[in-house]
């Protein structure tokens, strides 16, 4: 078996022709930019692309593959150079069992089972080359096709506010939305780990991921997984998510809660943070709150201990996140020993410290060590690092 740094949530802003794809990301977020990124900079062995059926990106796929480019994997996925991709799809629920809207990934083993999906949902998309798109079905019906084809199905980032499982406020169940049995795995979001999601006792029994739904190229692999498979493909990932033959999640590495957006519940006009069960805000007078992660979980918590023990979740703060670690400073680290996968988990402290100054190899390895200090950050504005 082999150890796999696996980032499976990365968007594309638009296409080779330039035509957008997820509205919100960066323009430079090609799918040609995040093959090499993900391969030559961040180190990632895996990687799941999340808007693999907008046709233009299914056209590119098959290019580089009869280039030479890329090659199909026969146990699934494409490979380029030192990485695997996941060909994925992310999806928004609406409809009158779950009054969403609820984002899903759906990821299939091939490039002819994406095209298969991709014809299915044209039907069922207002924009099939748009990322993120409302689909007109529901969401069991969708869950069977995705399995129909061989697919896995994931709910996304299921804590975040407005546009997830839970984050919705109106959803106490998954069950009253998704068949459980359907469901291979649930991604955590940027402001949750381990330990606030176990609280809930129907996510026991499933794969917990940390994905960093990257909407610009720095952004890819500020949360990942290491992964034990043969080798990178779907099928192996597939098994791991299950947990069968030993192929499994062996730590996830993530933002600290602290600093993703949604922790604390804040006020929406003028992001102060409301004392306990206060309606009104103190500081503008404002009654609107984006209802923290930490909050939303104190309503959903069970108290019921989960019966398996789960792989460490590791609060590691990407590169790009430390103080005085600007983009110069990252490009010397990288030109000296490769990867950001290296440099956060494998370069000694004396070799960074003949790069850098003595403070960015103490924030380094406060960031590999988990014991960075942070300010929690809530209504849409992120943490911030406080000191080692």
């Amino acid at each position: 078996m082999n150890r796999y740094f696996a980032d499976l949530h990365i968007h594309i802003g638009q296409t080779t022709s330039g035509r957008p794809v997820k509205i919100t990301a960066s323009k430079s977020l090609t799918l040609e930019n995040i093959l090499v990124e993900a391969s030559e900079h961040k180190g990632m062995d895996m990687i799941g692309i999340i808007d693999c059926h907008v046709p233009e990106i299914l056209l590119t796929l098959k290019k580089l593959i009869e280039n030479g480019v890329c090659m199909e994997l026969s146990d699934g996925g494409i490979r380029f150079y030192n990485t695997t991709l996941i060909l994925g799809s992310e999806l928004e629920i609406y409809d009158d069992a779950c009054k969403g809207p609820i984002h899903v990934l759906a990821f299939l083993p091939t490039l002819e089972k994406m095209q298969m999906f991709s014809n299915w949902l044209s039907s069922r998309l207002t924009n099939l080359t748009l990322s993120s798109q409302r689909i007109y079905e529901n969401g069991k019906t969708l869950q069977k096709k995705v399995k129909e084809l061989g697919g896995l199905f994931i709910p996304a980032h299921i804590f975040t506010p407005h546009k997830s499982l839970y984050g919705s406020g109106v959803i106490y169940s998954l069950e009253e939305v998704f068949d459980g049995n359907l469901i291979d795995a649930v991604e955590l979001g940027l402001s949750s780990d381990t330990k606030m999601a176990d609280q809930i006792a129907e996510l026991h029994r499933y794969t917990f991921l940390t994905n960093s739904d990257a909407h610009s190229l720095p952004k890819i692999g500020r949360e990942y997984q290491r992964i034990i498979l043969q080798e990178p493909t779907f099928l192996e990932l597939k098994m791991a998510l299950a947990r069968e033959d030993g192929r499994r999640i062996e730590a996830n590495y993530g933002l600290n809660p602290y600093l993703g957006k949604y922790y604390e519940t804040t006020c929406e006009k003028c992001g102060v943070k409301p004392l306990l069960d206060e309606k009104k805000c103190k500081n503008c007078g404002s009654t609107r709150f984006t209802k923290g992660v930490s909050n939303r979980l104190k309503e959903l918590a069970g108290g019921i201990e989960n019966s398996h023990e789960r792989p460490p979740y590791i609060h590691q703060v990407p590169l790009q996140f430390i103080p005085g670690l600007g983009p110069k400073t990252l490009e010397k680290l990288k030109n000296m020993f490769g990867t950001e996968m290296n440099i956060l988990h494998e370069v000694p402290r004396e070799a960074l410290g003949k790069v850098v100054k003595e403070k960015i190899v103490d924030y380094i390895v406060a960031a590999r060590e988990g014991s960075l200090k942070v300010k929690t950050g809530g209504g849409g504005i992120y943490g911030k690092i406080t000191g080692v």
